[in-house]
């Protein structure tokens, strides 16, 4: 039996990045499934505040130079890649000068969350289905870990559900209870098309929030992770709504207390 291959998509990952509990998440999952045998593979953006020479980033020239579009503009992509420090594991990073050279993750220097936040959401999520496609590397399961990766499930199931690096695979996404205040432009559902989208498949888009980013990830992925119990009522009741639907959930502890032996079973269940 060939092993089980693993995507897993955040925004950070300890030890290059660290600013909520998703990083350290990112950190021992995966770690853990590949002890356990699983083939595993990282993807996160390459956020100013990394810093590539301490951490050894250095470019994949053969996997850089595609073009991701954003609304009515294309930016180039490239990818950088380190491995992780007593770990056997590599890490891929997302990477363009507009999007990620700035010195912070969601919000400036006087707290302001960026503009294009947007953005930079659709090209990371974008660029992780065109580095894979270059990798050649076909996933089981994409694990999807708190909004900024919420498309990739959409963007599965359009624009690159008859694509043969993707066949078959399925997406997991993971809530984490980190809600943003935030509103973007009335220009949002421009830049999130693609191929195979429709409007009305982004209706949880319109109000342009937080929010909406979450819920199209649940709506869209194959099996959803909740980190707690204590959402808001609009998030809680989404939760509902995906248990009646029949798709997975899973409650896993925090981090420092991964169990382990839950995730295994539930990836091979959810391949199964």
């Amino acid at each position: 039996m060939s092993k089980l291959r693993i995507l897993y998509v955040a925004s950070e990952i300890n030890p290059f990045l660290q600013y909520s509990e998703v990083g350290q998440m990112l950190r021992k999952l995966p770690q853990a499934m590949q002890e356990r045998g699983f083939e595993v593979r990282i993807l996160i953006p390459r956020f100013g505040l990394i810093n590539e020479r301490k951490n050894r980033l250095h470019e994949v020239v053969r996997l850089s130079g595609i073009n991701i579009s954003v609304g009515d503009e294309e930016k180039p992509l490239i990818i950088k890649v380190a491995s992780i420090p007593n770990a056997k594991l590599q890490v891929y990073f997302i990477d363009n000068d507009d999007y990620f050279q700035r010195k912070y993750v969601f919000h400036d220097k006087a707290n302001n969350f960026y503009d294009d936040n947007d953005e930079r959401t659709v090209f990371f999520c974008k660029g992780v289905m065109e580095t894979v496609k270059k990798l050649g590397w076909s996933p089981d399961i994409i694990h999807c870990n708190d909004w900024m990766t919420s498309l990739i499930p959409l963007y599965l199931k359009t624009r690159y559900k008859l694509d043969p690096v993707f066949k078959g695979a399925k997406s997991v996404f993971t809530v984490y209870n980190n809600p943003l205040k935030f509103k973007f432009g009335k220009d949002l559902l421009h830049k999130v098309k693609m191929l195979d989208i429709e409007d009305n498949m982004l209706s949880h888009l319109k109000n342009a929030d937080y929010e909406g980013f979450v819920k199209i990830g649940m709506e869209y992925s194959d099996a959803v992770i909740r980190t707690e119990t204590d959402y808001t009522d609009s998030i809680s009741k989404l939760f509902s709504d995906v248990e009646k639907l029949k798709k997975l959930e899973l409650m896993p502890t925090q981090s420092e207390n991964l169990d382990e032996e839950k995730y295994y079973n539930f990836y091979n269940q959810l391949v199964g």
